[in-house]
């Protein structure tokens, strides 16, 4: 039950799906964690229902992930309420489904926002609080979708993608300062955001896979878990798939 104890971690995009599975996870094994995002009711609600049996362990914030002002905030409630930041877990993320000549110009920038500029930016702003820990990991969330194409999605493939090679040069560059930089691809997983897809497509899309379902948020935060803790000291810059399969084939 102690493999975050003393560990003080940032996720984006907390108050539901993934980001909120992480937070209760990572407090469930001993770290305090700040939740950011845009849905102030939701997170709040995720923080307080934490703090029920983890008491004093979770801080809910207004967090747009496409504002550095935004970041700076969140990392510095994490320096005041807990004292500094271990972790970062850009998790926040939108989809589109649409093709490159479907998508609109302000489609585009909407998707780059937030998910490419806005884990560039959480990077940008965690990383000076970790320096004065002596080191951090920060586990970025990508997609199968940034490891292979399909007839759609564009901008959320284009993201998706820069995501990972992002990853891959922050950790290159943030080794010899002990920041681990790692990326995490989920398929198919059932949350809020992949609710609001078409369910009969997404149901046959879950099937391609070999384990023949959809996974779950839970299933994405004990890979996270595992990356954000001390057992992975030596890995950084890798790409972890959650999947079910889908991409072996």
């Amino acid at each position: 039950m102690d493999r975050l104890k003393g560990k003080v971690a940032l996720i984006s995009g907390g108050a539901r799906g993934q980001g909120a599975a992480e937070a209760r996870l990572f407090t469930a094994e001993g770290a305090k964690v700040v939740l950011g995002d845009v849905l102030d009711k939701e997170a709040a609600a995720v923080a307080e229902q934490i703090n029920k049996s983890s008491p004093k362990s979770a801080v809910a914030l207004h967090l747009d992930v496409t504002r550095a002002a935004d970041w700076r905030t969140a990392v510095e409630t994490c320096e005041r309420e807990f004292g500094g930041l271990d972790i970062l877990v850009n998790n926040a993320g939108i989809a589109n489904m649409k093709g490159v000549d479907e998508t609109t110009e302000e489609e585009w920038d909407a998707v780059v926002g937030i998910n490419q500029k806005g884990v560039w930016l959480g990077m940008k702003t965690a990383i000076p609080a970790m320096r004065k820990r002596g080191g951090g990991s920060i586990i970025n969330i990508s997609s199968i979708y940034g490891l292979i194409g399909s007839a759609g999605a564009a901008a959320y493939h284009g993201t998706k993608g820069a995501v990972r090679l992002l990853t891959k040069a922050a950790a290159v560059q943030y080794a010899p300062e002990n920041i681990r930089v790692n990326s995490v691809h989920p398929g198919v997983i059932k949350t809020p955001m992949t609710d609001a897809i078409d369910q009969d497509a997404l149901a046959q899309i879950a099937a391609m896979a070999p384990m023949k379902r959809a996974g779950t948020a839970e299933e994405v935060g004990y890979v996270v878990l595992f990356l954000a803790s001390n057992e992975a000291s030596f890995v950084t810059g890798a790409e972890y798939v959650v999947d079910g399969g889908y991409t072996a084939t």
